[in-house]
């Protein structure tokens, strides 16, 4: 996977490529998908939610510039697998879920794997979680019609935010750096993600 999938195709940041083959992926998915684990595809985990493909997981982490002393926000824990490969890149993560089923299960694979510095939340992940903010990188794994303001609010300066961003018959994984009062943009490319169902993304279902 690391190989193929992730160095091959741009994934250059070592420290990215090594907590990518430490993380044993099967153990964040249903056992009967444990044979597809590693397979350059998004699967299912429950709650009409999916697991990324590894190289998207990486991407987003890359983007993020991490380098092991950062807090960071992460919207949408899903199976806990991202949560895991960021909790071996920063100081500390902060996981916001809204669905507990989905929470618990994450808390439970990376409890199994003794993983200490990820602090998971159940509610809204497009607010946020402002008591615990600025982070310094903020990762959102589920497609928001645009990038959510309240996250941008709790991006501490120098901070970098990656968040699929709605544009048609496709989405767009997209980086913002804050620098003071500005706010730089760019593209990394094409993705598909879950819609990110909240107040500040599509709305309540």
């Amino acid at each position: 996977m690391v190989e193929r999938q992730l160095r091959r195709r741009g994934i250059e940041d070592e420290r990215v490529l090594t907590a990518m083959a430490e993380v044993p992926r099967e153990l964040f998915l249903p056992e009967e998908l444990w044979g597809r684990a590693y397979a350059d595809s998004a699967l299912p985990i429950g709650e009409e939610q999916t697991i990324s493909q590894p190289w998207i997981v990486a991407a987003i982490c890359q983007a993020l510039e991490l380098e092991g002393s950062e807090l960071v926000l992460e919207v949408g824990t899903g199976s806990g697998y991202s949560a895991a490969v960021l909790a071996r890149l920063a100081a500390h993560v902060v996981s916001v879920e809204r669905h507990e089923a989905l929470s618990r299960a994450a808390a439970e694979a990376l409890t199994a794997l003794e993983i200490r510095n990820v602090e998971q939340v159940v509610g809204d992940g497009s607010l946020g979680v402002p008591p615990r903010a600025p982070f310094d990188a903020i990762a959102v794994h589920a497609t928001a019609p645009a990038a959510p303001p309240a996250l941008v609010d709790q991006l501490a300066d120098d901070g970098r935010l990656v968040v699929p961003i709605a544009a048609g018959d496709t989405d767009v994984l997209t980086v913002l750096h804050r620098l003071g009062d500005r706010v730089e943009t760019r593209e990394i490319g094409p993705c598909r993600f879950v819609p990110l169902i909240g107040e500040e993304g599509f709305g309540e279902e």
